[in-house]
């Protein structure tokens, strides 16, 4: 009769934006002018935030026995927290993961993209000066905050004399950002079932991420502190060389370096 043990389904949208189709076509067409040019596009987001420590991790995975951790994920039994801050590269399918100690700022997430582009990106993409990022609409890379926008400008494009464009998914679409299904649903995959008891641990398993279309993953340890609650300074934000888009300007944005 068809029956069977069944989950609930994700599948109805309740905040869905009217322009959410032609944000859709923009991304596409951005993405496609970019490739051709051979310039860097990345994905951005922040994997959700994990105890460090003898807890339990979701998932299953082949054992002898099942291996024994606390019975509850009290913040004061843990080593610490970890953010993982991940950074995929759609041209070269290579991710980069910044895992922070402290809080989930957009100064870490700009902190992280820099990172990125020092130790990877300037090497891989000599000829290009302009980037594309792909980012959710919220968190710390959010479209509505000041922050992201003068944090992207003193830490990305006036140190590294890049010129940014900026294209965010409608609320509500955040699971279309190639980072989920091509980098961090790998990453859980991998270390599913396994205790997170160390930094060390953390990070071996991000680094030994790997798919069979060739996906190569790199990982960090950010110790820096990023205070929350901190305001960008007004001549910060008055000195923004930001060009709002033709296309939906609250979503679209490029900022360039103000040398």
């Amino acid at each position: 009769m068809d029956f069977s043990l069944r989950v609930n389904r994700k599948a109805i949208a309740t905040d869905s934006s009217p322009d959410r189709d032609q944000q859709f076509r923009y991304i596409s067409s951005l993405r496609t002018r970019f490739e051709r040019h051979g310039l860097p596009i990345i994905s951005v987001d922040t994997k959700k935030r994990e105890l460090v420590g003898n807890f339990k991790n979701n998932g299953v995975k082949w054992d002898r026995t099942p291996v024994r951790v606390n019975d509850h994920d009290f913040r004061s039994d843990a080593i610490g927290i970890a953010i993982p801050y991940g950074i995929y590269d759609l041209l070269a399918n290579r991710g980069s993961v910044f895992v922070g100690v402290s809080h989930d700022t957009a100064a870490f997430a700009a902190h992280s993209i820099a990172g990125w582009w020092k130790r990877d990106g300037a090497d891989r993409y000599r000829r290009g000066r302009q980037l594309l990022i792909l980012a959710d609409t919220g968190g710390s890379n959010s479209c509505r905050t000041g922050a992201w926008k003068t944090e992207l400008q003193t830490q990305l494009c006036n140190s590294f004399g890049l010129t940014v464009t900026v294209a965010h998914y409608p609320t509500g679409a955040s699971k279309w950002n190639p980072i989920e299904h091509r980098l961090f649903s790998e990453i859980s995959k991998h270390w599913a079932a396994e205790p997170l008891v160390s930094y060390e641990k953390m990070l071996g398993f991000i680094r030994h991420t790997h798919t069979k279309t060739g996906l190569v993953v790199t990982a960090y340890l950010d110790r820096k502190e990023y205070p929350t609650g901190l305001k960008p300074d007004r001549r910060l934000i008055s000195s923004l060389d930001l060009k709002p888009g033709k296309v939906l300007p609250r979503w679209n944005y490029t900022i360039a370096p103000n040398l």
